[in-house]
């Protein structure tokens, strides 16, 4: 057998390491879907107080333009936990491709793979925390009475 050809047991561990994270990777899937579904309705919110402004009396827009703000906070969060949730992923992909390059002879990326997983981790981290922020920020938030 050639030096540089790799065994099929060399492979087929390679690939036993990169599914592992592909679990995580449905994890992020399943953040992002709850991110954006959250996004979704703070921006029909959003259309929905911006479209009655005008026409209310200077209570009422009173109290909806301080909701808009809440509700311009709470997009901003969401926004940034999804950039964060997307890069997570992809350095999680990255941490696969790299691990399975890894098991080739010659190759010494084992530090590159800690690297982009830790990265991938505190990428999550942050998008989970400015989640929790944006709960937070829809659950103190006072509605004005606008449907």
């Amino acid at each position: 057998m050639a030096a540089d050809v790799l065994p099929i047991d060399g492979i087929t561990h390679a690939i036993q390491l990169a599914v592992a994270p592909v679990f995580l990777l449905s994890a992020v899937a399943t953040l992002l879907g709850a991110l954006t579904g959250r996004l979704g309705r703070a921006v029909d919110r959003r259309r929905i107080l911006v479209s009655a402004l005008a026409a209310l009396d200077a209570p009422l827009a009173v109290g909806a333009t301080g909701e808009l703000t809440f509700v311009n906070r709470r997009i901003s969060i969401i926004y940034a936990a999804i950039a964060l949730s997307v890069t997570g992923a992809l350095l999680i992909c990255l941490t696969i491709a790299v691990a399975f390059m890894a098991v080739f002879p010659g190759t010494h990326l084992a530090r590159v793979v800690a690297v982009l997983f830790v990265l991938a981790m505190v990428a999550l981290i942050a998008a989970l925390v400015l989640f929790l922020r944006e709960i937070y920020l829809a659950v103190n938030t006072v509605s004005s009475p606008l449907r």
